[in-house]
C-alpha cells in the first residue's frame, strides 16, 4: 500500500529479449527490441541501479521490483503477444505464467493470443489451453503486428476470439493501442476500431492501453461513450516523475470526460523500471490552478487516487480489497 491506498498493477511484463532469444531470420529483431528497452531508458533513470532486468527479466527480478522496492499489493503480469521475434516463441507465455505460479496470491496471469501467427484455429485453440491449463483470468491482443495487422472489429478475424473468451469465462480483454513496435504503421494502433467490438460486445469488457498515444483525443471521444471500456495508464503515469505536465494535462482530461471509475494503473515493470518513485511522484501530482480554471479540468482527489491505483482494476477482476484495519 502507498498511503493507505490498495496498489493493483494492472500490467507488469516479464521479457526475454536477450540476443539469445532474437529470431535471426526477423531483419528487424534486435532493432526493435532495442527500440522496446530504449523507450523506458529515461523512466528507468529516475530510479539508477542495474538495467539488465529491461532485456531479460526473471520471476525473482520482477518481484524485487515490483513488490520488494515498491508499495505494491497485486499485479498482472501480461503477455505481450507478438511471437515471431522469438525463437522459443512461447517465452511471453511462459515467462508470465511463471510469475503468476511462483505468487498465486499476488499475480494473475493474463494471456496472449495473435491470430496472425500460425493461424485464428491456432489462436482459439490457444485461449482454451491458456484458460484451462495456465489459469489465465483475461486476455491480451496486439492487432498493430506488421506480420499481420487485423482490426478489432473484424467480425470474421476478431470477434471469434471474443466469442471464445466469453466461452471459457473471461470477460476481461485487453488491447495494446497506440505505440507502434518497430515500423508497424502508425494508423494500425488506432483505437477506433474497438467501437464497434464495445458495441457489439456489450457483456464483454475492453481494457485499451497506453491511451493510445498519440491518439489521445480519439480514445477520449471513445472511452467516455462506451461504459464497457476501460483505460489502463500503462506508462503513461509514469511519466509524473519527468514530465508532470503532460500527467496533469491527460489525467484532467481524462477525469473530466471519461471519469475515474474507468481509469486504471499500471507499471509496465520491468521495462519502465521500479515502480515505486513513478508511485510517489504519482500520490504528489496536482491538477495545477491553471488548468483547472483555464481549462475546467477537475482537480485529483485522494479518493481518485485509490479507485485509480488499485480499486478500479479489482473491482473488473473480481479482487476483494483487504480491509486494512483487519490486517
Amino acid at each position: 500500500m502507498i498511503d493507505d491506498i490498495f496498489v493493483f498493477d494492472c500490467v507488469i511484463h516479464l521479457h526475454d529479449m536477450s540476443n539469445e532469444n532474437l529470431n535471426p531470420s526477423r531483419y528487424d529483431s534486435t532493432y526493435v527490441r532495442d527500440m522496446q528497452v530504449g523507450m523506458g531508458e529515461m523512466l528507468r533513470q529516475v530510479h539508477g541501479g542495474d538495467l539488465d532486468y529491461a532485456t531479460r527479466t526473471s520471476v525473482e527480478d520482477m518481484h524485487r521490483l515490483v513488490f520488494e522496492e515498491s508499495p505494491t499489493d497485486m499485479a498482472m503480469a501480461q503477455v505481450v503477444p507478438v511471437f515471431d521475434w522469438y525463437p522459443d516463441f512461447w517465452a511471453p507465455v511462459d515467462l508470465q505464467h511463471a510469475m503468476a505460479a511462483a505468487y498465486p496470491d499476488k499475480v494473475l496471469f493474463c494471456g496472449g493470443v495473435d491470430p496472425s501467427f500460425r493461424g485464428l484455429s491456432f489462436a482459439l485453440e490457444e485461449i482454451e489451453r491458456q484458460r484451462t491449463e495456465l489459469g489465465a483470468v483475461s486476455f491480451k491482443f496486439y492487432n498493430a503486428h506488421i506480420e499481420g495487422p487485423w482490426s478489432c472489429d473484424d467480425p470474421d478475424l476478431a470477434y471469434p476470439l471474443y466469442e471464445k473468451c466469453r466461452e471459457v469465462g473471461v470477460n476481461v480483454i485487453q488491447f495494446h493501442k497506440g505505440i507502434p513496435f518497430g515500423t508497424d504503421n502508425l494508423e494500425w494502433g488506432r483505437p477506433n476500431d474497438l467501437q464497434a467490438a464495445c458495441r457489439d460486445f456489450p457483456d464483454m469488457n475492453f481494457v485499451m492501453h497506453h491511451l493510445a498515444v498519440p491518439y489521445f483525443d480519439e480514445t477520449v471521444a471513445i472511452a467516455g461513450r462506451f461504459p464497457n471500456l476501460y483505460l489502463a495508464l500503462s506508462a503513461n503515469l509514469a511519466f509524473a516523475a519527468i514530465a508532470p505536465r503532460q500527467v496533469q494535462w491527460q489525467l484532467g482530461n481524462l477525469l473530466a470526460k471519461v471519469g475515474v471509475d474507468k481509469l486504471l494503473y499500471g507499471s509496465e515493470a520491468a521495462l519502465a523500471g521500479p515502480p515505486a518513485p513513478y508511485l510517489r511522484a504519482f500520490m504528489d501530482l496536482q491538477i495545477p490552478d491553471d488548468l483547472c480554471d483555464g481549462w475546467g479540468l477537475p482537480k485529483i482527489t485522494h479518493d481518485d487516487r485509490r479507485k485509480i491505483l488499485g480499486a478500479n482494476f479489482a473491482r473488473l477482476m473480481g479482487v476483494e480489497i483487504p480491509d486494512p484495519a483487519r490486517t
